[in-house]
C-alpha cells in the first residue's frame, strides 16, 4: 500500500508524477484525494498523473444540444446506478469507440482493483438499458464525499453513453455535487461543456469538495 505521494507540483510537463506502487483500495483513495489518478499500460510499471491542466465539467455549464435532448426524450433508455459495475468497467475496457481515450489503460489489474474499490463504496457505475433490459451504455467513476471523478464511458447503442452522463449529472446534483473531474478533455466532453482549468484551481476545488460530507 502506498502511504504518500509526492506533491502534485512535482509532476512533469505531461503530468507524470510517480511510477510504481499498487492499486489497493487505500492507495487509490489516497491518490484521488490528493488530486492524482493512475494511468496503467499493460507490461509497464504503474504511472500516476497530476496534469498541469485538469478537465472538469461544471454542472451548471452542461450543454445538451436540442437535437440530442429530443432524441433522449423520445428514447426507450432507462437509467440505473450500481446494478452491474463489473459489466460497465468491462464494457469501457472493450470499447472501440472511445475516440481520444487513453488506449489500453483499463487493464485486467485495473478492472480487479476498481471492482474492489466498488465493493468498498468508492467506485460507482451509471448504466443505460434499452427496452429489452440490455446494458447498452454507461460510465463509471469514483466518488469520495462531494468529489466525483468520471473515469470512462462506453456505448453499444447510439447516444447511450451520453444518456448515462446526463443522468449521472442529475444524480450527482441531487446529492449536492456541483462539478465532476473528467481528467482529460475529449471532443465529446468539450461539446457538452467541459473545460480545462489550471492544476492549482483544481486542487482548491478538490479540497473544498472533500471538506463536505455526504
Amino acid at each position: 500500500m502506498v502511504t504518500k505521494f509526492p506533491p502534485v507540483e512535482w509532476a512533469d510537463d505531461t503530468g507524470l508524477l510517480a511510477i510504481g506502487g499498487d492499486l489497493e483500495v487505500e492507495t487509490l483513495k489516497l491518490a484521488y484525494t490528493s488530486g492524482i489518478f493512475p494511468w496503467p499500460i499493460e507490461g509497464e510499471p504503474l504511472y500516476w498523473f497530476a496534469p498541469p491542466r485538469r478537465a472538469i465539467l461544471q454542472f451548471d455549464e452542461l450543454h445538451v444540444p436540442e437535437r440530442l435532448q429530443r432524441y433522449l426524450k423520445n428514447s426507450d433508455f432507462t437509467f440505473r446506478v450500481n446494478s452491474n459495475f463489473e459489466a460497465v468497467i468491462r464494457g469501457c475496457a472493450a470499447s472501440a469507440n472511445r475516440k481520444g481515450a487513453r488506449g489500453t489503460w483499463i487493464t485486467p489489474e485495473m478492472i480487479a482493483a476498481y471492482c474492489e474499490f466498488h465493493r468498498c463504496g468508492f467506485a460507482h457505475s451509471f448504466e443505460t438499458y434499452n427496452r429489452k433490459n440490455e446494458l447498452v451504455g454507461g460510465m463509471y467513476g469514483v466518488m469520495i464525499k462531494k468529489y466525483f471523478a468520471g473515469e470512462s464511458m462506453f456505448y453499444k447503442e447510439s447516444n447511450a453513453s451520453k444518456f448515462a452522463l446526463i443522468e449521472t449529472v442529475s444524480f450527482l446534483r441531487q446529492r449536492g455535487l456541483e462539478w465532476m473531474d473528467v481528467q482529460t478533455l475529449t471532443p465529446l466532453l468539450k461539446r457538452l461543456g467541459a473545460k480545462e482549468i489550471p492544476r492549482a484551481e483544481f486542487m482548491k476545488k478538490l479540497r473544498e469538495a472533500l471538506k463536505e460530507g455526504l
